[in-house]
């Protein structure tokens, strides 16, 4: 086996690099996860992933964590509701939804980040990940690299992949091709269900997506009852400095609301008045469909750092976790070298990547068109009827 003897170093522990982490552990590898965060309950996990038949529950099947994610997925998650700027809604699945399940190819089981986050880490090896390891630099050594992280440690491994997300640091040591913006920011916020109360009595445990004036707002409801949601929207790249906008000021987020999605029902008015600050302007990036670079023997990327994409197809943690199902298995065959096999997952992994951020690119045109509410219902009968 290629990695026989070798240490490897994932830097990320998302999705990606967990799943990785797992799945090389089943193999036998010497793999360690070096995540910057303090420790597993450093951050607040965002908004909830949907799991697709052929790509991220491909990957927990192959993990051997299936039954753990039936136990955490949340059934009910998935139904959505359509509506325009007003609050009406076009489209309501919570009744009319057909019932699937897991091997069906249209099921999402939808599940928060904190849980699956959790499931990974509880499958690996102790001592697996290393926490408060901030990635700084690293330098050639041997065959492999030196790593150097923000806490004074230094760590050499055989082989480095890097899941450290949109802002990679070991992406350069790879390539200097860098994410192209899509026009698209998405302002998001988090707000209790009791701070929310009209919206809460509509979402009921799923999600709303609303449409109207080129702009969106796009909610879903957390596993203990919070809203997490996007006021997404075209703009300017430098749209969060220009603004003047002070994010950690309700009221003044309420303002630009009733200005900037003038006309929309004043249900959405709680969202702003009574989100938890600051709001975070997250600006869409997508890498070139087109990018290629010339495959190493020590180092790949997975997630994210290799093809960070628009979130609307739903295809970013699944295209991550694919990463890692595939890295995995091309890591593990019978290539003559570790620079073969990483060649040929990186040419796969581009190529099947491009395709799903061309779908997500897309996605988001359609989603801030003039059209976009008649566009998006057209996609959901047509999901249904052909389910």
């Amino acid at each position: 086996m290629l990695i026989e003897h070798k240490s490897i170093a994932i830097v990320g522990g998302g999705p990606a690099g967990l799943t990785l982490a797992r799945l090389l552990q089943l193999k036998g590898a010497n793999v360690k996860v070096y995540e910057r965060d303090f420790n597993k309950n450093a951050r607040v996990q965002g908004s909830p992933l949907d799991m697709h038949e052929d790509s991220g529950l491909a990957a927990i099947r192959k993990a051997e964590l299936l039954e753990e994610f039936k136990k955490t997925f949340r059934p009910g998650a998935d139904r959505t509701l359509i509506m325009n700027e007003k609050a009406e809604i076009f489209f309501n699945d919570h009744e009319i939804k057909p019932e699937e399940d897991f091997g069906d190819e249209h099921f999402r089981p939808e599940i928060d980040r904190g849980p699956l986050r959790n499931m990974l880490l509880e499958s690996l090896l102790p001592e697996t990940v290393v926490w408060d390891s901030h990635f700084l630099t690293m330098e050639p050594q041997n065959e492999g690299w030196l790593l150097h992280f923000k806490n004074g440690t230094s760590e050499y491994a055989d082989l480095v992949i890097a899941g450290d997300g949109a802002n990679s640091k070991i992406r350069p040591y790879l390539t200097d091709i860098k994410p192209v913006y899509s026009g698209i920011i998405m302002l998001e916020g988090n707000v209790s269900k009791e701070a929310a109360p009209q919206i809460d009595a509509m979402i009921k445990g799923g999600k709303i997506m609303a449409f109207g004036n080129t702009k969106n707002i796009l909610l879903g409801q957390k596993g203990n009852g919070d809203l997490g949601f996007y006021a997404s929207f075209k703009a300017d790249e430098n749209w969060p400095a220009d603004s003047g906008l002070d994010f950690s000021d309700n009221a003044q987020m309420l303002q630009w609301f009733k200005t900037e999605y003038s006309g929309w029902s004043p249900i959405w008015n709680e969202l702003f008045e009574n989100a938890v600050t600051p709001f975070i302007p997250r600006l869409i990036y997508a890498m070139p469909s087109d990018q290629s670079w010339e495959a190493q023997s020590n180092l790949t990327l997975i997630g994210d750092a290799a093809h960070v994409m628009p979130p609307f197809a739903g295809e970013g943690a699944n295209m991550a976790m694919l990463d890692a199902l595939e890295l995995s298995e091309y890591l593990t065959s019978n290539y003559s070298t570790l620079q073969e096999a990483i060649s040929e997952y990186e040419h796969h992994m581009r190529k099947r990547a491009a395709i799903a951020t061309q779908e997500s690119l897309a996605n988001g045109e359609r989603m801030h068109s003039e059209k976009s509410l008649a566009t998006m219902l057209d996609f959901f009968n047509g999901h249904l009827t052909s389910s």
